[in-house]
């Protein structure tokens, strides 16, 4: 397994404009700017503790909000790894990470099964996190599951800084992505499903 599973999206509407190139067998290094600080901060975080290798740059209608450049970066991160993994053969498919950070604990569960599915139960006691509604950590969450075909449950076990909260909860999902993505060295010429498909 030498070759690089990388590809590059470019996704333009008329609220968004985003360039993307992921790599999943990086080493964590991004360069990340979407016009929301925060964002860019959580990204970094995913991209770091994922070892995906993430250059990002997004032009949004942030004078209206942060709707748009959030939901929309899901969609096209969940794009881009739809295509690098592939067909899906020899990777382990499921991942599960328990990320603490302080008094904050959140649990992550994924399954790349081809089916999309978000479980997210998260809950933040503040509206804002700096200028970004906390309410849009779901929406990018759920554009990525939805345009990757992955399952994601997401679960705030403890905390009370919703910061702490956000940031373990993208650690979480960053290490069972990464878990999932890896490759079975016992079975890497198989596709892990016993209907042969995912």
């Amino acid at each position: 397994m030498t070759q690089q599973r990388q590809t590059s999206i470019h996704r333009k509407t008329s609220e968004t404009d985003i360039q993307l190139t992921l790599n999943i067998d990086g080493s964590g290094k991004s360069n990340i700017n979407t016009g929301i600080g925060f964002f860019d901060h959580m990204l970094t975080a995913l991209s770091k503790h994922s070892l995906f290798d993430l250059d990002l740059i997004v032009k949004g209608d942030l004078h209206i909000d942060d709707h748009h450049s959030v939901e929309d970066t899901g969609i096209a991160l969940g794009q881009a790894f739809r295509q690098v993994i592939g067909d899906k053969k020899g990777i382990c498919r499921f991942g599960q990470a328990t990320v603490p950070l302080d008094e904050a604990l959140s649990e992550v569960i994924i399954d790349i099964s081809g089916r999309p599915y978000l479980a997210w139960d998260v809950p933040f006691p503040t509206q804002k996190i700096g200028q970004m509604d906390t309410e849009l950590f779901e929406e990018f969450f759920r554009g990525f599951v939805m345009s990757a075909h992955i399952n994601l449950h997401a679960i705030r076990r403890a905390g009370r800084n919703s910061h702490h909260i956000a940031e373990a909860t993208f650690k979480a999902t960053a290490r069972a992505l990464r878990s999932a993505c890896e490759f079975d060295m016992r079975a890497l010429n198989n596709i892990p499903s016993t209907k042969g498909v995912l």
